[in-house]
């Protein structure tokens, strides 16, 4: 019965992980499409709804300890929950780094774009796409995944450096575009850092499963 009871707790504590995960991958999609359509009203909405991704974050904490502490788990459900309470550290800074973006939305909503955001929304399918099977990845400990999520990363990195050469052509030529697109260059910095925390999650994976540290 007792080892039920703990099956059960870890299976929800999974189930939280797999929330606060959802939570972010929304949180990334609705900042980028604020920033897309300069919608301010939902760069806001994405900047509350950081406060429950960081309430999810603590709860979820509170709950490994409260299963270490009564459950005295060993070798791989310790590790399991070991790895949940860094994974929902990452997922709190992809949480921030949403919020960051969702506030350049608010900051250069007052004068139309430089230019259409093409490459931004075409990161951010990325980003969304490597959190969602990162965290699927773990749920099922399926390595293989963990290292085609994590290979991903060089994709971002491609459009991160696309993004910051074209907005400094942009710059060079006309000077009043800089402080638009030293914000624009943050928000894909931004994406990229969300990238690497996904990254990070994928080395982790395969520690746990491997005993191996890999580093993508």
């Amino acid at each position: 019965m007792v080892r039920n009871n703990f099956d059960q707790e870890l299976e929800d504590l999974k189930q939280d992980l797999l929330k606060m995960g959802s939570m972010v991958e929304e949180a990334i999609y609705k900042a980028v499409t604020s920033l897309k359509e300069q919608d301010v009203e939902l760069a806001k909405e994405v900047m509350t709804e950081d406060d429950q991704i960081d309430e999810c974050e603590i709860e979820i904490e509170k709950k490994c300890i409260r299963l270490i502490a009564l459950q005295q788990p060993v070798a791989r459900d310790l590790r399991t929950i070991g790895m949940i309470s860094k994974i929902i550290t990452d997922l709190e800074r992809m949480g921030d780094y949403s919020f960051n973006i969702a506030k350049i939305t608010i900051t250069i909503a007052d004068k139309p774009l430089i230019k259409p955001l093409i490459d931004i929304p075409k990161m951010t399918e990325i980003t969304r796409e490597m959190v969602k099977e990162c965290l699927d990845a773990f749920v099922n400990l399926d390595i293989e995944k963990a290292e085609k999520v994590a290979k991903m990363d060089e994709k971002v990195d491609e459009f991160d450096d696309q993004i910051l050469r074209e907005l400094l052509t942009y710059m060079m030529e006309d000077p009043s575009t800089i402080s638009q697109a030293t914000c624009l260059i943050f928000a894909s910095r931004y994406l990229e850092r969300i990238a690497d925390h996904t990254t990070n999650i994928c080395e982790r994976i395969i520690y746990m499963v491997t005993g191996e540290r890999v580093s993508f």
